[in-house]
């Protein structure tokens, strides 16, 4: 039976972003091996001007060459920016592949998405798919996080969005800091916009490959502010991310205990408890189911 976009969304989960260049089909061939909620093809920054155009054409087989192989999550293809000469080129081919979204970055107006949702609309109506593709949005640059709001509400499609701290910084003309103190405001907007409409935030790149313990940190504070995944640049981040961003066993012991003793509170007409030292209500008691049916969704799917 298909569902519709709104029940797939409601659905995923995507604690890691990963990408791996289109003109490298021996890297995508890789992405069964690795862990990641969401693959993305990156016909983008990862793929030079020169290697474009046979990166495309190669694109449907390495796109089912990576189905044959099983790979676990989610499979994308990361178009080039709206305002390229190669968008266009770019989304009939990735969705010509068999792929379950597309990801569009440097998104900064709604019209940005129109070519891109005509095509998925036409191509899903000739050929009608189980589960209809959604679309991840980047969201890097002043203009793009200050239409934010407006961006990740503009279609049911819209499923995710990304933040960019690295175009933004260069637009800015900021300088990069370890603790990210010069786009947390943006950081911060694009979050509670992506909330406001429902769907899934991913958090930016750590550009320091070879520091694991930035990159921990960095996804740490991201989880903390409310962020659901992270964009990894390698493998061995994958972990990290996964971890960082499903609830702990301490923490999800806790949570199911804060359940059981509010539900019984409820049932003598208690609304708000003290439980463990801190006064636990209705907010706090949503916190904990969520939390809990996290994890559940992730061991309905055999993910850890």
């Amino acid at each position: 039976m298909a569902c519709s976009i709104e029940s797939r969304k409601h659905m995923m989960m995507i604690r890691s972003l990963f990408f791996a260049p289109a003109n490298r089909a021996d890297l995508v061939a890789k992405f069964p091996r690795f862990p990641a909620d969401c693959y993305v093809v990156d016909l983008e920054d990862g793929t030079p001007l020169a290697e474009k155009e046979p990166a495309r054409a190669g694109l449907a087989a390495m796109v089912a060459a990576a189905r044959k192989q099983s790979v676990g999550g989610l499979l994308t293809v990361r178009v080039n920016e709206p305002e390229s000469d190669q968008y266009l080129e770019d989304l009939d081919a990735a969705l010509r592949a068999d792929v379950d979204g597309i990801v569009i970055p440097k998104l900064e107006q709604v019209e940005q998405l129109y070519p891109a949702l005509h095509l998925m609309r036409r191509l899903d109506r000739d050929a009608p798919r189980a589960a209809p593709r959604f679309i991840v949005g980047g969201i890097e640059s002043i203009t793009g996080v200050t239409n934010s709001a407006a961006l990740c509400a503009a279609h049911p499609a819209i499923a995710a969005v990304y933040f960019g701290a690295e175009d933004l910084a260069s637009d800015l003309g900021a300088r990069r800091t370890a603790d990210s103190a010069e786009v947390a405001y943006a950081r911060s907007r694009v979050l509670l916009h992506a909330k406001a409409a429902r769907i899934l935030a991913l958090d930016q790149a750590v550009l320091e490959i070879r520091d694991d313990n930035h990159f921990e940190r960095d996804a740490t504070t991201g989880r903390d502010m409310g962020y659901d995944g992270k964009i990894c640049l390698l493998p061995r981040q994958l972990e990290v991310a996964n971890r960082v961003f499903r609830p702990s066993d301490a923490e999800l012991d806790h949570a199911r205990r804060l359940i059981a003793r509010y539900e019984e509170a409820m049932a003598r007409g208690i609304g708000t408890i003290d439980f463990e030292g801190k006064m636990v209500d209705g907010p706090l008691l949503k916190r904990a189911q969520r939390m809990v049916g996290f994890a559940e969704a992730l061991a309905a799917r055999g993910t850890k």
